[in-house]
């Protein structure tokens, strides 16, 4: 019995982007779907940035900060974005594909877990706490440490928003917020793990992802 074949998502490259304008840019493209719209990865970086997750609480931000706090539609708590940080968002249309959104958010977090053991480290899930952290491979510190968050929006059975990677960033934004709401968590990027990384580095671990993603995406 033959398999469909799923149509790979369209790459968009966009470099780095506001927040607020490409936040609702995405919800204009998820409105406007229609049967045959095409999937979409945007990949890209924000600018210093706060997000807030739909169900999430302000005071999970412990300082006053210059850095713009905005309110989102998507899952989860509050997080970072800035440069030297790989964001991919996927304007999927899941109902279409078939796909239940946990099996998605599965398979997204095997993407991550794939492109990071391809430089060299090794990454785990935790229950109840979405995302991807350092496991213990004999480095102990930053153990249990955050590298990859994700959240997601679904609306008419089709996703937008999606995944941050750190890759080499200034991590001193997270010490100012409870980590998707997790007071502690640590932080950490691809560089301070001791992936060498350059401009050339990000872009490159980008299309990685990317490359996983789409393969998770067309997998029966």
């Amino acid at each position: 019995m033959s398999h469909v074949q799923w149509n790979a998502p369209v790459i968009r490259e966009l470099g780095r982007v506001d927040y607020t304008s490409t936040f609702e840019q995405m919800q204009a493209l998820t409105a406007a779907r229609e049967a045959d719209s095409p999937d979409e990865f945007w990949l890209l970086e924000h600018p210093p940035v706060f997000t807030l997750g739909q169900a999430g609480l302000e005071s999970h931000l412990l300082h006053a900060t210059q850095i713009p706090l905005v309110h989102t539609d998507r899952g989860g708590q509050i997080t970072y974005h800035g440069p030297g940080q790989v964001v991919i968002y996927m304007l999927l249309d899941l109902k279409r594909r078939g796909m239940m959104i946990k099996e998605w958010v599965r398979r997204i977090e095997e993407a991550i877990i794939l492109t990071l053991r391809d430089y060299g480290l090794q990454t785990e899930r935790h229950a109840g706490a979405p995302g991807i952290y350092i496991a213990n491979n004999g480095i102990q510190t930053h153990v249990g440490a955050k590298i990859a968050a994700l959240g997601l929006k679904v609306k008419n059975g089709c996703t937008y928003h999606g995944l941050s990677l750190n890759v080499a960033m200034d991590l001193s934004p997270f010490l100012q917020i409870n980590p998707c709401g997790y007071a502690g968590l640590e932080t950490v990027d691809m560089r301070a793990m001791g992936v060498e990384v350059t401009q050339a580095t990000q872009n490159e671990v980008a299309r990685v992802l990317a490359n996983y993603l789409t393969e998770q995406w067309q997998t029966p």
